[in-house]
């Protein structure tokens, strides 16, 4: 595990972009894992930037995002399809054949698990996964729970991440109580795993995730388990982490 510490959000973001750029140079067909939520959000402006400055090319990569909402259209404002498009995809030069979200909007949520984990396969898996946490110690929505999926699945998301979503929609009763997720083990076939964290808010669950333990009732500390993972913090994020419970292989850099 290597853990990184950035000065703020916006040098933790420029850090998380230039490393999916390196990515992408160093193999132009990659395929990506992509995640939603306010974290991601100014890693995926500098990726645009990038891009309109001929710096990356996203023609030949292909995208797979972590999750969907269970009963959201496409075109619903709150809608990861629409996320998506709307902070990311539309600015950039990738192939819509190339993108891929599970369906919210599915007649058979079990079929459509079923297809999109398969994708996923055909695919040859993902190359490099982006993530992002929940206070609570969520990855994707894998929720906190005596046990986990090991692959795509339809899941129940706890009220702590309802109330954290909620800010999002108009109210605290339009936000779905379900979504579509990939597993814990299909994340964790991923060749590289690129964990963002930012804000005091996160502070706990980070530190919960790199202290040396791992339980399914912090789902990100599994992630201690995979061979080539990078966590990108600010300073907020990694305030409690203790260096004295980090595992003696565990690289961690603060940066100036």
């Amino acid at each position: 595990m290597r853990i990184i510490v950035e000065k703020d959000y916006h040098a933790m973001s420029k850090k998380a972009a230039l490393m999916v750029a390196s990515q992408i140079t160093l193999k132009p067909d990659s395929n990506l894992g992509l995640a939603t939520g306010g974290t991601p959000l100014a890693m995926y402006d500098k990726l645009i930037e990038m891009y309109r400055e001929d710096e990356v090319d996203f023609s030949e990569i292909q995208s797979f995002n972590l999750d969907e909402y269970c009963g959201l259209e496409a075109d619903h404002p709150n809608s990861y399809h629409y996320y998506m498009n709307d902070n990311f995809f539309n600015d950039i030069n990738i192939k819509r054949k190339n993108i891929h979200i599970p369906n919210g909007g599915a007649e058979d949520f079990e079929k459509e698990c079923r297809d999109y984990e398969e994708s996923i396969k055909n695919a040859r898996g993902i190359d490099l996964q982006i993530l992002g946490i929940g206070s609570n110690g969520h990855i994707g929505f894998n929720e906190p729970a005596e046990n986990l999926n090991v692959a795509t699945e339809v899941v129940d998301l706890t009220e702590e991440t309802i109330e954290a979503n909620s800010r999002y929609f108009d109210s605290k009763d339009e936000v779905p109580k379900k979504a579509i997720s990939m597993g814990m083990a299909t994340i964790l076939k991923a060749d590289r795993i690129i964990l963002l964290a930012s804000g005091k808010e996160k502070a706990e669950a980070i530190k919960r995730t790199v202290s040396g333990k791992i339980s399914t009732q912090v789902p990100a500390s599994l992630l201690q388990t995979h061979p080539q993972i990078t966590i990108l913090l600010d300073q907020e994020a990694a305030s409690l982490i203790n260096k004295d419970e980090l595992s003696a292989d565990c690289h961690f850099e603060i940066c100036k």
